[in-house]
């Protein structure tokens, strides 16, 4: 009766546990696999490689930083309208800017560097848009990080107050300084590519005219588009290049 009784205890065990159970030698011997819940990460296979599903193709980055099938996402004003990056103009710049410190001659922490905006290629190289602009921007942010002395030329000698606001900088030639340290100037062009804006940087002599430091990098159409001009408006005539018109 014991022995009975024993054997319809092990029995209900494996159906309950359907882990383990116990061998005539008294060693544990393993049961069925249980099943672990979607919801759950195994963190020992962590070590054992990146952890491969169906859905990784759809939720990872590509090599430009844009995320596969995210939420799409919209501006208030509607001027901007596509999936959310985890790299902008900025990330681009910084890459740009290891590339000129890597052939830079000559350029040290005694000689003042310009930065002026980026140039349309195509163009009598008097022209820009918002990316020449923020590139710019950028680039003096990177630059005084690698403690390489900036001068920044638009600003004045006075802050001027008004009811837009307080400002330091100018785009009036006559408010601004003739005379200026700037030994090098970090300047570029831009020009539209399959796919981006292919971006050409180099560093060149105010004297010789001289190219010290040069780099090159394509940055891609939905990096560019997240630029969103202050007065909201929006850029949806053109598409990757191409432009779109509404029959």
């Amino acid at each position: 009766m014991k022995k009975r009784f024993l054997a319809m205890s092990l029995s209900v065990g494996m159906l309950l546990n359907g882990c383990a159970v116990v061998s005539d030698d008294g060693q544990m011997a393993q049961g069925p696999e249980t099943r672990q819940s979607p919801n759950i990460v195994d963190v020992t296979a962590l070590d054992r490689g990146p952890v491969r599903s169906e859905n990784n193709e759809s939720s990872g980055m590509d090599a430009f930083g844009a995320l596969g099938q995210p939420p799409i996402y919209s501006s208030v004003q509607g001027a901007y309208t596509g999936r959310p990056l985890t790299k902008h103009i900025g990330d681009y710049v910084k890459n740009m800017t290891q590339d000129l410190i890597a052939n830079m001659e000559y350029v040290n922490e005694g000689t003042p560097v310009g930065v002026t905006h980026f140039a349309l290629l195509d163009s009598d190289l008097q022209q820009t848009d918002l990316l020449g602009k923020q590139m710019a921007e950028s680039f003096v942010h990177e630059l005084h990080k690698f403690r390489v002395p900036v001068i920044d030329f638009k600003a004045t000698e006075y802050i001027r107050i008004t009811e837009g606001g307080d400002f330091v900088l100018s785009r009036d030639y006559l408010e601004l300084s003739s005379s200026l340290p700037i030994e090098y100037v970090l300047t570029g062009t831009m020009t539209k590519h399959q796919g981006g804006v292919l971006v050409n940087a180099r560093i060149l002599g105010i004297d010789s005219r001289a190219v010290v430091a040069s780099a090159q990098m394509l940055v891609p159409f939905y990096v560019v588009d997240a630029l969103i001009p202050s007065d909201g408006s929006t850029r949806g005539t053109e598409r990757d290049g191409v432009s779109l018109s509404r029959g």
